[in-house]
């Protein structure tokens, strides 16, 4: 195992720094969907196509 990836080890042990962490990721994520959410609505994908990817990111917010 790297340096790195030992020290990112011991940090996750901190409640703290893992809830931020943990929170930062799920807003990154949601951000990415909505950022492929926004080019499938500009390329006027269909819309059975477009529910899919809403229905994708709501069940990914409930579950985070």
């Amino acid at each position: 195992m790297t340096i790195a990836k030992k020290y990112f080890q011991k940090q996750l042990a901190n409640a703290d720094f893992r809830n931020s962490y943990l929170e930062e990721k799920v807003k990154l994520d949601i951000e990415y969907q909505l950022e492929e959410l926004k080019k499938d609505i500009q390329t006027r994908k269909t819309i059975k196509e477009l529910i899919k990817r809403v229905n994708s990111i709501e069940q990914y917010v409930m579950s985070a």
